[in-house]
């Protein structure tokens, strides 16, 4: 069998830097729940999923686990695993890639959840789960191409799992579960029909990708992609050094993420923008905190500034607008700088109250299921 060539490298990737800051947010943080990338074909929304699978870094994992649980993390532990440690084994950790699974749009309900086997409960006793896609997607990456066509119903199971990071089978009173973390990416091309509004508001992040039409990104696009298909190893060492910077930078924000702070006058300026722009339900507002947060990470930092608030809301808000002449278009980042500046000077110095650090993780640890 002929040897797969490297994936092409995401820093590599030319222009589309709404995309790439979309993909680096729900890296750093999971929990945002998902990016959906819709684009015309031919603007690199496959091969940036893929490069940033081949970006992250190596986890720790449970050998021989199909779930590939956390060992530092046993509340989040699958069923096996609860079960190998109450028979006394002793759990080997091993270091693995994290892993991109492809998602067909012909995938059932069953496929994706996995099945109990019900006949060997009853006839033996035994508790027997055929795991699916959703437990090898843990901790890593799920990728839906053309998400619009998959079936609405398999769509809310892939979100619900997105959202809550469990996924738990019940058949005939028997019931298991496993973790199902991992960083959800949906693309299409909206000439072939568009998602349900509700199905479009439960994508944390939204993106809209077009061709680039600078002359010379274009020239750059084609010369890149000349070389990579002719040395694909010899043009993936080139870009090593910056692969490798940027990986660095996600692994530290992973790990500072949960440590970054905001104020209530914070809080204040992103439900007084979701309100002023009449966005219902309240998943808005947590989207644009969890991206601000994992943005002012990735920045190093441990306080959120309004340039993550602005940042955030461009890519959680345009998807949500009410249907009209402004529907999905792209959001004007004047006024949203300028409506965030005024709920600011609203609040106003006096009423400023600082959360200390464990006030501000326990506000979001209250809302996002670990």
């Amino acid at each position: 069998m002929p040897k797969r060539p490297p994936v092409y490298p995401f820093t590599a990737i030319v222009g589309q830097e709404r995309m790439k800051r979309a993909l680096i947010l729900n890296a750093i943080d999971m929990r945002i729940g998902g990016v959906l990338i819709r684009g015309e074909r031919g603007t690199g929304k496959s091969t940036a999923a893929r490069a940033l699978a081949a970006l992250l870094p190596e986890i720790d994992v449970v050998a021989d686990s199909p779930y590939n649980d956390d060992p530092q993390h046993p509340e989040t532990w699958s069923d096996l695993v609860r079960e190998r440690t109450a028979r006394g084994e002793q759990l080997e950790v091993v270091r693995r890639r994290i892993r991109f699974i492809d998602l067909p749009v012909s995938a059932t309900e069953d496929r994706v959840v996995g099945t109990l086997d019900i006949e060997k409960a009853i006839q033996k006793g035994e508790r027997s789960f055929d795991p699916g896609v959703l437990a090898s997607a843990n901790r890593g990456i799920l990728y839906v191409d053309e998400v619009n066509l998959l079936d609405d119903h398999v769509v809310d199971l892939l979100l619900d799992s997105a959202a809550m990071g469990v996924n738990v089978v019940e058949r005939e009173g028997i019931s298991f579960s496993h973790p199902a973390r991992f960083i959800l990416i949906g693309t299409m091309n909206p000439e072939e029909g568009d998602l349900r509004p509700q199905l479009l508001d439960r994508f944390a992040l939204s993106v809209d990708v077009a061709g680039i039409v600078d002359p010379g990104q274009r020239m750059e696009i084609v010369s890149r992609h000349i070389e990579y298909e002719d040395n694909p190893e010899g043009f993936r060492k080139r870009w090593t050094a910056q692969e490798q910077e940027l990986s660095g930078r996600i692994a530290a924000a992973r790990g500072l993420v949960d440590e970054v702070v905001y104020s209530k006058r914070d809080l204040y300026s992103i439900a007084s923008l979701t309100s002023s722009m009449h966005i219902d339900g309240h998943r808005a507002d947590l989207v644009i905190l969890k991206a601000a947060r994992a943005h002012a990470a990735f920045e190093g930092r441990t306080a959120i500034s309004h340039a993550d608030i602005l940042l955030a809301a461009e890519l959680a808000i345009p998807h949500r607008l009410k249907r009209g002449p402004m529907a999905d278009a792209q959001v004007n980042m004047q006024a949203l700088e300028d409506q965030i500046s005024q709920a600011s000077s609203e609040w106003g110095e006096g009423s400023e109250v600082e959360m200390d650090d464990q006030g501000a993780e326990d506000a979001v640890k209250k809302k996002v299921p670990q």
